[in-house]
C-alpha cells in the first residue's frame, strides 16, 4: 500500500480492503507506523508508540468487527492498555504501565481496531489547546503555527495528517469537538452515560466527560459509537437505549427537522466574521435540504451554566491531584504541575460540598429547561469555535492566576461546555475553511439520546457538501 493511497481511505474503507484481502492488516499497520515516524517529528501528535505490539496484533487473528485490522491511536487520558503508561500530559503522573485495560479499549479491540500508541494532550485535559510541559505542543497539520485544539489535539492532528483514520478522544468541555473543528474532522460528544468509563472511573469529571473518537467520515463515527455504546452494569447510570445501529441508521434520510440557529454567543457577543459566515452557510445548506431553520437561542441561563461547570471542573481538578498525591506521595506544586493547573487546584480546594451540590443542581435545572425546549426543536446549530484555530502560545500554561490565564480564551469556546453540563450530544462537522486555509467547524446539538438524529443529519450534510477531498490539501 502506497503512502498516498493509504490516506485516501477512512477506517471502514481500510477495513473493507483488509476483509477482501486486497491488502493485509500488517501492510496497513506498517504504513501507519511509517507515516507516524515520518510526520510526528513535525506534529508532536504521538507521545508513546508500541510499534512491535501493533505489528504483532496485525499479524494475529483479526476480529470480525466493523474495523477489522485498522490501526488507531489512543489519547493519553483514560483509555488504559495494560502495560502502557497513561500520564494525562502531566509530570506529576509517573510513567508506569497501567494495571488494567479500560472498557473503551476493550470495545475498540472487539470492533477490530488495533491501538499502537498514545497521543499528546494538555495537562489533565484542561485546555482547549494541546500544549503541555511534559510533551511540548502538538501542531495543527493545516498550519504548524496553530494549535490542533484540545484536549484531544494529538489525536485530531494524527487523523488530519493521515497517520491513522480514527483515534480515541475524550470530551469534558468540548475536547472532542474543539480539536475536530480545529483540524477539520468529525467529532461527536455522545449523551452522558452512552459510553462506559469503567473499570477505572464511574462518571469522569462528575459526569461532564465522555469518551469517543475523531474521524474523517460520519460513517466511521457512527460505527465507532456502535462499538463503544455497550452497557456496563457496574456504571452508575446509562443513556437511553439507541435507536438500533447508528451505522445502519445513517443510510436513511432524516425527517424534516426543526433547527434552531445561534449566530452569536448567548450573551450577544459576536463571533469572528468568518465563523459567523460559516454558521449561516450551514443554516442555508440545511434549508436547501428541506429542513426548517429559525434563528433563536434556547431559554437557558448560559452564564449560570458556565459558572456551574467551572465549579465542578475546579473541584474535580482538586480531587484528581489529591488522589495522585495519595498514590505518589508528591504534593501538587509548580515543580510537578503547570501554573494554570495549580491555580485551578487551589480554586477547587475552596469549593465546599454545598457549592458543588448547588452547581450540580444548576446543571440539572438548566438541563430540564433544555429538554423541554427540545420538545419543539430537533437540532440546535451553533459555532463550535468562536474564532479560527488559535496560534500556539496564545495561552500561558505557567500563569497561576486562572482568570488572567484563561482571558485569551474568552469567546473562543462559546457553546461546547453546555452539552457536557446538560449531558446532551453534540457533533462538529468540518463543513468550512477560512480564507487562510484553516478549518471552521460548526456544531449540531440534540436532546439527550438524540445521537441518531445528529448522525443522520451529518451524513446528509456530508453527502451534500463533501469534505473528504480536503485532506489531500494538508501540507506538513
Amino acid at each position: 500500500m502506497s503512502f498516498t493511497e493509504y490516506a485516501q481511505y477512512d477506517a471502514l474503507g481500510l477495513a473493507a480492503l483488509i476483509a477482501k484481502k486486497k491488502v493485509s492488516a500488517r501492510e496497513v499497520m506498517d504504513e501507519a507506523i511509517a507515516r507516524a515516524e515520518a510526520l510526528n517529528p513535525k506534529l508532536n501528535a504521538i507521545v508513546f508508540m508500541d510499534a512491535d505490539g501493533g505489528r504483532a496484533a496485525a499479524r494475529g487473528k483479526l476480529t470480525t468487527g466493523a474495523f477489522g485490522g485498522v490501526p488507531m491511536l489512543l489519547k493519553d487520558m483514560r483509555a488504559n492498555v495494560a502495560g502502557w503508561p497513561t500520564r494525562s500530559g502531566s509530570r506529576m503522573v509517573p510513567a508506569t504501565g497501567a494495571a488494567v485495560q479500560s472498557n473503551t479499549v476493550t470495545n475498540f479491540k472487539a470492533a477490530g481496531l488495533i491501538p499502537f500508541g498514545k497521543t499528546n494532550v494538555p495537562e489533565f485535559g484542561i485546555l482547549p489547546t494541546t500544549e503541555c510541559k511534559l510533551y511540548g505542543p502538538a501542531h495543527n497539520p493545516w498550519n504548524l503555527e496553530h494549535s490542533p485544539g484540545g484536549s484531544s489535539g494529538g489525536s485530531a492532528a494524527a487523523v488530519a495528517a493521515g497517520i491513522v483514520p480514527i483515534a480515541h478522544a475524550t470530551d469534558g468541555g468540548g475536547s472532542i469537538r474543539i480539536p475536530a473543528s480545529a483540524c477539520g474532522l468529525v467529532g461527536l460528544k455522545a449523551t452522558r452515560g452512552r459510553v462506559s468509563q469503567g473499570p477505572e472511573a464511574a462518571d469522569a469529571t462528575s459526569g461532564l466527560s465522555m469518551d469517543g473518537v475523531v474521524t474523517k467520515s460520519v460513517r466511521d463515527t457512527a460505527a465507532a459509537l456502535d462499538a463503544l455504546g455497550r452497557v456496563d452494569y457496574g456504571d452508575p447510570y446509562w443513556a437511553p437505549p439507541p435507536e438500533g445501529s447508528y451505522l445502519e441508521g445513517i443510510r436513511r434520510k432524516p425527517k424534516r427537522l426543526r433547527i434552531a440557529l445561534s449566530t452569536k454567543m448567548m450573551n450577544g457577543t459576536a463571533h469572528d466574521p468568518e465563523v459567523t459566515a460559516a454558521v449561516k452557510k450551514a443554516a442555508k445548506l440545511c434549508e436547501s435540504l428541506g429542513h426548517i431553520v429559525e434563528e433563536r437561542d434556547p431559554p437557558i441561563d448560559a452564564s449560570g451554566l458556565v459558572n456551574a461547570f467551572s465549579t465542578v471542573w475546579c473541584a474535580n481538578v482538586a480531587y484528581q491531584l489529591d488522589m495522585l498525591e495519595q498514590q505518589t506521595g508528591i504534593a501538587p506544586s509548580l515543580q510537578v504541575v503547570e501554573g494554570l493547573t495549580l491555580g485551578l487546584y487551589k480554586m477547587g480546594k475552596l469549593v465546599s460540598a454545598v457549592a458543588l451540590t448547588q452547581a450540580r443542581q444548576t446543571m440539572m435545572r438548566e438541563g430540564r429547561k433544555l429538554a423541554a425546549w427540545y420538545e419543539t426543536t430537533d437540532v440546535w446549530l451553533t459555532a463550535t469555535l468562536g474564532r479560527p484555530p488559535m496560534k500556539l502560545g496564545t495561552l500561558n500554561v505557567d500563569e497561576t492566576d486562572v482568570q488572567k490565564g484563561f482571558a485569551p480564551n474568552f469567546g473562543y469556546v462559546p457553546f461546547t461546555s453546555m452539552q457536557n453540563s446538560t449531558g446532551t450530544p453534540g457533533i462538529n462537522l468540518p463543513l468550512y475553511w477560512s480564507k487562510d486555509g484553516l478549518p471552521l467547524g460548526v456544531q449540531f446539538c440534540a436532546r439527550a439520546g438524540g445521537e441518531m438524529t445528529l448522525l443522520k443529519l451529518a451524513a446528509e450534510l456530508e453527502k451534500a457538501s463533501p469534505w473528504a477531498q480536503r485532506y489531500s490539501q494538508v501540507r506538513i
